[in-house]
Protein backbone atom coordinates (compact mmCIF):
# COMPACT_ATOMS: atom_id res chain seq x y z
CA UNK A 1 0.00 0.00 0.00
CA UNK A 2 0.81 3.43 -0.60
CA UNK A 3 0.77 6.51 2.02
CA UNK A 4 0.87 10.44 0.35
CA UNK A 5 0.75 12.98 2.73
CA UNK A 6 -0.18 16.59 1.81
CA UNK A 7 -3.02 15.35 -0.51
CA UNK A 8 -5.06 17.81 -0.01
CA UNK A 9 -2.19 20.13 -1.37
CA UNK A 10 -1.54 20.91 -5.09
CA UNK A 11 1.30 18.35 -5.75
CA UNK A 12 -0.69 15.86 -3.43
CA UNK A 13 -3.95 15.91 -4.99
CA UNK A 14 -3.04 15.22 -8.43
CA UNK A 15 -0.78 12.71 -7.33
CA UNK A 16 -3.49 10.97 -5.43
CA UNK A 17 -5.37 10.94 -9.13
CA UNK A 18 -2.74 9.49 -10.54
CA UNK A 19 -2.23 6.84 -8.55
CA UNK A 20 -5.61 5.91 -8.01
CA UNK A 21 -6.00 5.88 -11.99
CA UNK A 22 -3.36 3.45 -12.22
CA UNK A 23 -5.04 1.22 -9.68
CA UNK A 24 -2.96 1.53 -6.84
CA UNK A 25 -3.92 0.74 -3.03
CA UNK A 26 -3.74 4.35 -1.63
CA UNK A 27 -3.69 5.79 1.92
CA UNK A 28 -3.82 9.58 2.51
CA UNK A 29 -3.71 11.09 5.99
CA UNK A 30 -4.67 14.66 6.73
CA UNK A 31 -6.00 17.44 9.31
CA UNK A 32 -9.34 17.59 10.69
CA UNK A 33 -10.01 20.90 9.30
CA UNK A 34 -8.52 19.80 5.55
CA UNK A 35 -10.87 20.25 2.56
CA UNK A 36 -11.27 17.05 0.60
CA UNK A 37 -13.74 18.79 -1.35
CA UNK A 38 -10.93 20.50 -3.24
CA UNK A 39 -9.10 17.23 -4.30
CA UNK A 40 -12.61 16.31 -5.94
CA UNK A 41 -11.94 19.44 -7.68
CA UNK A 42 -8.91 18.30 -9.11
CA UNK A 43 -10.27 14.98 -9.96
CA UNK A 44 -13.27 16.37 -11.52
CA UNK A 45 -10.48 18.43 -14.24
CA UNK A 46 -9.45 14.24 -15.42
CA UNK A 47 -13.24 13.01 -15.53
CA UNK A 48 -16.41 13.04 -14.99
CA UNK A 49 -15.92 9.18 -12.84
CA UNK A 50 -13.87 11.33 -10.36
CA UNK A 51 -16.52 10.63 -7.37
CA UNK A 52 -16.11 6.84 -7.66
CA UNK A 53 -12.24 7.50 -8.01
CA UNK A 54 -12.42 9.73 -4.69
CA UNK A 55 -13.89 6.79 -2.62
CA UNK A 56 -11.21 4.80 -3.74
CA UNK A 57 -8.84 6.69 -1.18
CA UNK A 58 -8.74 5.50 2.39
CA UNK A 59 -8.47 8.63 3.97
CA UNK A 60 -7.36 8.71 7.40
CA UNK A 61 -6.72 11.89 9.77
CA UNK A 62 -3.74 12.08 11.28
CA UNK A 63 -0.94 14.83 11.38
CA UNK A 64 3.02 14.89 10.95
CA UNK A 65 3.60 16.20 13.62
CA UNK A 66 1.59 14.09 16.08
CA UNK A 67 3.63 10.99 16.24
CA UNK A 68 0.76 8.59 18.07
CA UNK A 69 -1.86 9.61 14.87
CA UNK A 70 0.94 8.30 12.90
CA UNK A 71 1.16 4.65 14.40
CA UNK A 72 -1.89 3.10 12.52
CA UNK A 73 -1.58 5.45 9.08
CA UNK A 74 2.16 3.47 8.75
CA UNK A 75 0.20 -0.12 9.06
CA UNK A 76 1.36 -2.03 5.91
CA UNK A 77 2.54 1.17 3.96
CA UNK A 78 5.11 -0.16 1.47
CA UNK A 79 5.46 3.04 -0.33
CA UNK A 80 5.48 6.67 0.98
CA UNK A 81 5.29 9.95 -0.94
CA UNK A 82 5.96 13.17 1.57
CA UNK A 83 4.11 15.79 -0.05
CA UNK A 84 2.78 17.85 3.18
CA UNK A 85 4.41 21.28 3.92
CA UNK A 86 4.00 24.87 5.53
CA UNK A 87 5.00 27.42 3.19
CA UNK A 88 5.34 30.86 4.30
CA UNK A 89 8.06 33.30 3.73
CA UNK A 90 6.98 35.21 7.07
CA UNK A 91 10.00 35.02 9.70
CA UNK A 92 7.27 35.09 12.45
CA UNK A 93 5.94 31.56 11.10
CA UNK A 94 9.21 30.53 11.81
CA UNK A 95 8.82 27.88 14.68
CA UNK A 96 5.64 26.57 12.82
CA UNK A 97 7.80 26.01 9.61
CA UNK A 98 10.52 24.25 11.77
CA UNK A 99 7.74 22.30 13.38
CA UNK A 100 5.98 21.09 10.24
CA UNK A 101 9.07 21.23 7.58
CA UNK A 102 11.63 19.76 10.11
CA UNK A 103 9.89 17.51 12.83
CA UNK A 104 7.20 16.45 10.54
CA UNK A 105 10.00 14.97 7.97
CA UNK A 106 12.22 13.68 10.67
CA UNK A 107 8.47 11.57 12.25
CA UNK A 108 8.13 10.69 8.36
CA UNK A 109 11.70 9.17 8.15
CA UNK A 110 11.71 7.70 11.90
CA UNK A 111 8.23 5.63 10.75
CA UNK A 112 9.67 4.78 6.99
CA UNK A 113 12.82 3.02 9.06
CA UNK A 114 10.61 1.21 11.82
CA UNK A 115 7.96 -0.02 9.87
CA UNK A 116 10.50 -1.23 6.54
CA UNK A 117 9.35 1.33 3.71
CA UNK A 118 10.98 0.37 0.39
CA UNK A 119 11.10 3.63 -0.65
CA UNK A 120 10.75 7.35 0.05
CA UNK A 121 9.60 10.44 -2.29
CA UNK A 122 10.36 13.50 -0.33
CA UNK A 123 8.85 16.90 -2.35
CA UNK A 124 11.49 19.45 -1.83
CA UNK A 125 11.86 23.16 -3.57
CA UNK A 126 14.40 24.48 -5.85
CA UNK A 127 14.62 26.73 -2.41
CA UNK A 128 17.13 24.39 -0.82
CA UNK A 129 19.76 24.62 -3.62
CA UNK A 130 21.86 27.64 -3.58
CA UNK A 131 21.80 30.59 -5.54
CA UNK A 132 23.60 31.35 -9.05
CA UNK A 133 26.83 32.16 -9.39
CA UNK A 134 28.28 34.59 -13.09
CA UNK A 135 24.72 33.39 -14.37
CA UNK A 136 25.47 30.11 -15.09
CA UNK A 137 22.12 27.75 -14.03
CA UNK A 138 21.77 26.31 -11.12
CA UNK A 139 22.24 22.69 -10.46
CA UNK A 140 21.21 19.67 -8.23
CA UNK A 141 25.32 20.49 -6.96
CA UNK A 142 25.23 24.07 -6.94
CA UNK A 143 25.99 24.07 -3.22
CA UNK A 144 23.53 25.49 -0.53
CA UNK A 145 24.98 27.99 2.11
CA UNK A 146 22.91 28.31 5.25
CA UNK A 147 24.84 31.71 5.36
CA UNK A 148 22.78 33.37 2.46
CA UNK A 149 19.82 35.97 3.24
CA UNK A 150 17.96 32.52 3.02
CA UNK A 151 13.86 32.70 3.37
CA UNK A 152 13.31 31.03 6.58
CA UNK A 153 10.90 28.44 4.15
CA UNK A 154 14.16 27.72 2.61
CA UNK A 155 15.92 27.11 5.55
CA UNK A 156 13.31 25.27 6.90
CA UNK A 157 12.93 22.99 3.39
CA UNK A 158 16.45 22.69 4.03
CA UNK A 159 16.76 20.74 7.15
CA UNK A 160 14.07 18.76 6.21
CA UNK A 161 16.14 17.68 3.33
CA UNK A 162 18.96 16.87 6.09
CA UNK A 163 16.49 14.11 7.82
CA UNK A 164 15.94 12.37 4.33
CA UNK A 165 19.26 12.16 3.64
CA UNK A 166 19.92 10.73 7.58
CA UNK A 167 17.45 8.46 6.38
CA UNK A 168 19.32 7.10 3.91
CA UNK A 169 22.54 6.67 5.89
CA UNK A 170 20.31 4.33 8.60
CA UNK A 171 19.09 2.28 5.29
CA UNK A 172 16.43 3.80 3.92
CA UNK A 173 16.06 4.08 -0.31
CA UNK A 174 14.15 7.80 -1.11
CA UNK A 175 14.34 10.22 -4.03
CA UNK A 176 14.25 14.30 -3.28
CA UNK A 177 12.61 16.38 -5.81
CA UNK A 178 13.07 20.33 -5.95
CA UNK A 179 10.36 21.78 -8.02
CA UNK A 180 10.05 25.17 -9.51
CA UNK A 181 6.92 27.25 -9.07
CA UNK A 182 4.83 24.64 -9.81
CA UNK A 183 1.42 25.87 -12.14
CA UNK A 184 -1.77 23.41 -11.53
CA UNK A 185 -4.97 23.75 -11.66
CA UNK A 186 -7.55 22.94 -8.65
CA UNK A 187 -5.87 23.56 -6.15
CA UNK A 188 -6.54 27.58 -5.99
CA UNK A 189 -4.76 29.01 -2.74
CA UNK A 190 -1.67 27.31 -4.26
CA UNK A 191 1.50 30.00 -5.23
CA UNK A 192 0.49 29.98 -8.89
CA UNK A 193 -3.35 30.16 -8.00
CA UNK A 194 -2.33 33.58 -6.32
CA UNK A 195 -0.61 34.94 -9.61
CA UNK A 196 -3.76 33.48 -11.44
CA UNK A 197 -5.99 35.58 -9.37
CA UNK A 198 -3.95 38.87 -9.53
CA UNK A 199 -3.54 38.29 -13.26
CA UNK A 200 -7.37 37.93 -13.50
CA UNK A 201 -7.92 41.07 -12.10
CA UNK A 202 -5.76 42.65 -14.25
CA UNK A 203 -1.46 43.56 -13.84
CA UNK A 204 0.30 46.76 -15.44
CA UNK A 205 3.56 46.22 -13.78
CA UNK A 206 6.09 43.58 -14.37
CA UNK A 207 9.53 42.96 -12.54
CA UNK A 208 12.55 42.28 -14.03
CA UNK A 209 13.40 38.60 -12.44
CA UNK A 210 12.95 35.47 -13.46
CA UNK A 211 11.98 31.69 -12.38
CA UNK A 212 12.20 28.28 -12.91
CA UNK A 213 8.06 27.09 -13.71
CA UNK A 214 6.90 23.32 -14.05
CA UNK A 215 3.61 21.81 -14.42
CA UNK A 216 2.08 19.84 -11.85
CA UNK A 217 1.48 17.06 -13.85
CA UNK A 218 5.40 16.55 -14.57
CA UNK A 219 6.05 16.67 -11.08
CA UNK A 220 3.55 14.41 -10.20
CA UNK A 221 5.61 12.28 -13.30
CA UNK A 222 8.72 12.65 -12.37
CA UNK A 223 7.71 11.42 -8.68
CA UNK A 224 6.04 7.89 -9.92
CA UNK A 225 8.95 7.33 -12.56
CA UNK A 226 11.60 7.61 -10.00
CA UNK A 227 9.73 6.12 -7.50
CA UNK A 228 9.55 2.96 -9.70
CA UNK A 229 12.78 3.03 -11.18
CA UNK A 230 15.89 1.62 -9.54
CA UNK A 231 17.28 4.97 -8.53
CA UNK A 232 17.83 6.17 -4.53
CA UNK A 233 19.14 8.36 -2.53
CA UNK A 234 19.30 11.09 -5.28
CA UNK A 235 17.69 13.78 -5.80
CA UNK A 236 16.56 16.11 -9.19
CA UNK A 237 15.51 19.81 -9.89
CA UNK A 238 12.04 19.68 -11.78
CA UNK A 239 11.75 22.63 -13.82
CA UNK A 240 10.07 22.62 -17.22
CA UNK A 241 10.95 26.32 -18.13
CA UNK A 242 13.25 28.92 -17.29
CA UNK A 243 10.91 32.38 -17.75
CA UNK A 244 11.08 36.05 -16.71
CA UNK A 245 7.69 37.50 -14.96
CA UNK A 246 6.93 39.57 -17.52
CA UNK A 247 6.77 36.57 -20.08
CA UNK A 248 4.83 34.53 -17.68
CA UNK A 249 2.63 36.58 -16.01
CA UNK A 250 1.88 38.08 -20.15
CA UNK A 251 1.17 34.55 -20.84
CA UNK A 252 -1.02 34.08 -18.38
CA UNK A 253 -2.69 37.48 -18.70
CA UNK A 254 -3.55 36.34 -23.02
CA UNK A 255 -5.18 33.11 -21.37
CA UNK A 256 -7.22 34.93 -19.24
CA UNK A 257 -8.62 37.51 -21.60
CA UNK A 258 -6.51 40.10 -19.87
CA UNK A 259 -4.22 42.99 -20.52
CA UNK A 260 -0.55 41.98 -20.59
CA UNK A 261 1.75 43.67 -18.59
CA UNK A 262 3.71 46.69 -19.82
CA UNK A 263 5.31 48.44 -17.35
CA UNK A 264 8.08 47.79 -15.22
CA UNK A 265 8.10 48.74 -11.41
CA UNK A 266 11.56 49.72 -10.00
CA UNK A 267 12.56 47.84 -7.16
CA UNK A 268 12.85 51.03 -4.75
CA UNK A 269 8.99 51.50 -5.22
CA UNK A 270 8.11 47.88 -4.24
CA UNK A 271 10.59 48.28 -1.38
CA UNK A 272 8.19 50.72 -0.37
CA UNK A 273 5.52 49.01 -0.34
CA UNK A 274 6.96 46.45 1.69
CA UNK A 275 7.87 48.87 4.23
CA UNK A 276 4.20 49.96 4.18
CA UNK A 277 3.03 46.66 4.40
CA UNK A 278 5.52 45.71 7.73
CA UNK A 279 3.99 49.22 9.17
CA UNK A 280 0.16 47.91 8.63
CA UNK A 281 1.66 44.68 10.28
CA UNK A 282 2.56 46.37 13.53
CA UNK A 283 0.16 49.16 13.86
CA UNK A 284 -3.13 47.34 12.99
CA UNK A 285 -2.11 43.71 13.18
CA UNK A 286 -2.86 43.24 9.20
CA UNK A 287 -1.46 40.31 7.41
CA UNK A 288 2.00 40.41 5.48
CA UNK A 289 1.26 40.70 2.36
CA UNK A 290 4.67 42.07 0.54
CA UNK A 291 7.88 40.60 2.54
CA UNK A 292 11.44 42.04 1.65
CA UNK A 293 12.14 38.27 0.97
CA UNK A 294 9.22 38.02 -1.51
CA UNK A 295 10.90 41.40 -3.44
CA UNK A 296 14.27 39.87 -3.31
CA UNK A 297 12.78 37.03 -5.38
CA UNK A 298 11.35 39.31 -7.60
CA UNK A 299 14.20 40.99 -8.82
CA UNK A 300 16.49 38.03 -9.17
CA UNK A 301 16.70 35.82 -12.29
CA UNK A 302 17.09 32.06 -10.83
CA UNK A 303 17.35 29.66 -13.39
CA UNK A 304 17.68 26.19 -13.36
CA UNK A 305 18.91 23.18 -15.21
CA UNK A 306 16.94 19.89 -15.11
CA UNK A 307 18.92 18.21 -17.35
CA UNK A 308 19.78 15.33 -14.81
CA UNK A 309 16.25 14.01 -14.85
CA UNK A 310 15.90 14.46 -18.86
CA UNK A 311 19.04 12.17 -18.72
CA UNK A 312 18.23 9.78 -16.03
CA UNK A 313 14.79 9.11 -17.05
CA UNK A 314 14.54 10.03 -20.73
CA UNK A 315 11.89 12.51 -19.33
CA UNK A 316 10.00 15.42 -21.09
CA UNK A 317 8.33 18.09 -19.82
CA UNK A 318 5.59 19.67 -21.07
CA UNK A 319 5.41 22.99 -23.20
CA UNK A 320 5.16 25.43 -20.90
CA UNK A 321 2.35 27.55 -23.16
CA UNK A 322 0.21 24.59 -23.43
CA UNK A 323 0.58 24.05 -19.44
CA UNK A 324 -0.77 27.94 -18.67
CA UNK A 325 -3.76 27.09 -21.62
CA UNK A 326 -4.60 24.46 -19.80
CA UNK A 327 -4.33 25.75 -16.05
CA UNK A 328 -5.84 29.11 -17.18
CA UNK A 329 -8.70 27.36 -19.01
CA UNK A 330 -9.84 25.45 -15.56
CA UNK A 331 -9.26 28.49 -13.67
CA UNK A 332 -11.73 30.30 -15.85
CA UNK A 333 -14.15 27.04 -15.61
CA UNK A 334 -14.26 27.43 -11.54
CA UNK A 335 -14.73 31.19 -11.22
CA UNK A 336 -16.63 32.34 -14.27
Amino acid sequence: MILVTGGTGLVGAHLLYALINSGEKVRAIHRKSSDLNAVKNVFSFYTNEYEVLFTKIEWMVADITDVPSLIPAFKDIDFVYHCAAYISFNPRHFPTLKKVNVEGTANIVNFCLSQGVQKLCYVSSIATLGKSQNGFLITEETEYNPEDKNSVYSLTKHEAEMEVWRGTQEGLDAVIVHPGVIVGEGIWNSASGGILRSASKGINFYTTGGIGMVDVQDVVKAMLSLMNSAIKNDHFILAGKNISYREFLSTIATNLNKKEPSKPISKWIMIAFSNVDWLSNKLFRTKRRLLKATVSTLYTESFYDASKIKNELHFEFRNYKKTIERVSRNYLRDFN
